[in-house]
C-alpha cells in the first residue's frame, strides 16, 4: 500500500516512543512510504527550530528517512481545499504519490476524511484500515 506521513507523524515518530513511531516502522517494512521535499524541508525546520535539534541530527533524520521513501514532486491541486496552503501540499504530496492513505494528526485535514481516492486517517486509526485492505 502507498502512503503519506504527515509532517507530525514523522515529528512524533522522531522525537518519542509511541504509535507514531510503531507505525513508521511498521510503514517501512510492509508498505511504500511517499514522501516530498514539502514534507522534508517542513520536517526539517520544526527538529531544528521547535525541537532544537542541531541541523546536523536533523539532516542525519531526514537521509535516513528519505532512504525508506519515494519522493515526489506534489501536483497542483487546481483549488484551494484547506486553510493552511502548507496542508494543500501534504494532499498534493499524496494525490502525486498516488497513496492509498494519507496518516496525520492535523485536525484540518482529518476532518477531511477522504480526498482524491485517499483516505485520511489518524494513526491511531491506520492498524484497522490497513486489516480491512487486506482481508479477502
Amino acid at each position: 500500500m502507498r502512503l503519506v506521513l504527515d509532517t507530525n507523524v514523522l515529528i512524533a515518530a522522531l522525537i518519542s516512543r509511541g504509535v507514531c513511531s510503531e507505525l513508521l516502522e511498521h510503514c517501512v517494512l510492509r508498505h511504500t512510504l511517499v514522501t516530498s521535499d514539502v514534507i522534508l524541508n517542513e520536517l526539517r525546520e520544526h527538529l531544528t527550530s521547535k525541537f532544537r535539534y542541531p541541523a546536523q541530527e536533523a539532516d542525519e533524520a531526514i537521509t535516513l528517512l528519505s532512504s525508506q521513501m519515494e519522493s515526489v514532486t506534489p501536483m497542483a491541486l487546481g483549488q484551494r481545499v484547506c486553510r493552511d496552503v502548507d496542508d494543500d501540499q501534504i494532499l498534493a504530496t499524496a494525490v502525486a504519490g498516488r497513496a492509498e492513505c494519507l496518516i496525520t494528526g492535523d485536525k484540518d485535514l482529518l476532518i477531511l476524511q477522504r480526498y482524491g481516492g485517499f483516505q485520511i486517517l489518524g494513526p491511531g486509526d491506520f492498524s484497522t484500515f490497513e486489516s480491512e485492505r487486506t482481508q479477502p
